[in-house]
């Protein structure tokens, strides 16, 4: 089952997809207390909503609404760095095995819905794609064992974590500038929501550019897997529902090729993972700063 949140008419509101994919059944508008989805997942409905919706004919047509990410505003998202074997070799400085996952933060209006496009900084140049996989948390914990983790995992999204590659090396010791441009990434298009643990496994992360395959790997060459991201995560961070984690990107990503390639306006992005779906969009230029006008 699919979850979706989007806008129809200004107004925000989530749903199910039907069954042809084409199609939204609305849910918010339906229900008086529970007009998010992360709301949904925080008073455990998903399954309930599902079963007692799921057979509905669609209430929308999908191409109609424009489709925000699945969670609109959790409370962190937190990405995952250098996380495929593969992709830390690509470090030929520092190619030894971490020990514990490189980390950062991004905040909700850096990323957009799909479809929606991306904005290429007019700052820079070097706007760079990376097709990751999305972990939605479904339970609140801390210092959660590793071999529970995955029961707090409600549903799996994609996302494009876009990067300004200049600017994440402004500062000495952090990718913060570079990983927060507004809407410079993606999430979506859906929730899929997970119902065993092993949904979880043998995924596999596809990033094409204009229809040419870049990037692709399983979560099997994950240095550190979905329960030990959420173990080692949960020993400093309370996670609560709806919060996100973006699992790492495999190696292919434009700043590697030689020359480098990265995007501009017009190209369109295409990120797939394996039984969750596709998320696309397109690359628009940022309008000149005011003060270059």
């Amino acid at each position: 089952m699919q979850f979706v949140s989007y806008l129809r008419d200004g107004q925000a509101g989530f749903g199910l997809m039907s069954g042809n994919g084409q199609g939204i059944i609305e849910l918010g508008a339906r229900l008086a207390d529970c007009a998010t989805l992360r709301l949904a997942i925080e008073i455990d409905r998903l399954d309930a909503l599902a079963e007692k919706y799921g057979a509905r004919a669609a209430d929308l047509d999908a191409a109609a609404v424009t489709l925000l990410p699945p969670v609109p505003q959790p409370d962190k998202i937190l990405c995952v760095g250098v996380n495929y074997g593969e992709r830390n070799a690509e470090y030929k400085d520092n190619s030894d095995a971490p020990k514990y996952p490189s980390l950062f933060l991004r905040t909700p209006g850096t990323v957009v819905g799909h479809r929606v496009p991306l904005v290429k900084p007019a700052v820079s140049d070097q706007f760079d794609y990376e097709g990751e996989i999305v972990l939605v948390i479904g339970k609140e914990g801390r210092h959660i064992p590793e071999d529970r983790a995955l029961e707090h995992v409600a549903g799996l999204s994609i996302a494009n974590e876009g990067s300004v590659r200049d600017w994440l090396r402004h500062g000495k010791f952090n990718v913060t500038q570079g990983k927060n441009f507004e809407r410079s990434g993606s999430i979506g298009p859906w929730m899929t929501r997970v119902g065993s643990p092993r949904e979880l496994q043998g995924l596999t992360v596809s990033t094409r550019v204009n229809g040419e395959l870049r990037q692709q790997d399983t979560t099997d060459n994950m240095m550190f897997p979905f329960a030990r991201l959420i173990h080692y995560i949960s020993t400093f961070a309370r996670l609560l529902p709806g919060d996100l984690i973006l699992t790492g990107t495999p190696t292919g990503a434009g700043a590697r090729f030689d020359p480098p390639r990265y995007l501009k306006a017009g190209d369109v992005v295409r990120v797939e993972v394996s039984g969750v779906g596709a998320l696309e969009n397109e690359v628009v230029d940022e309008a000149a700063p005011a003060a270059a006008r």
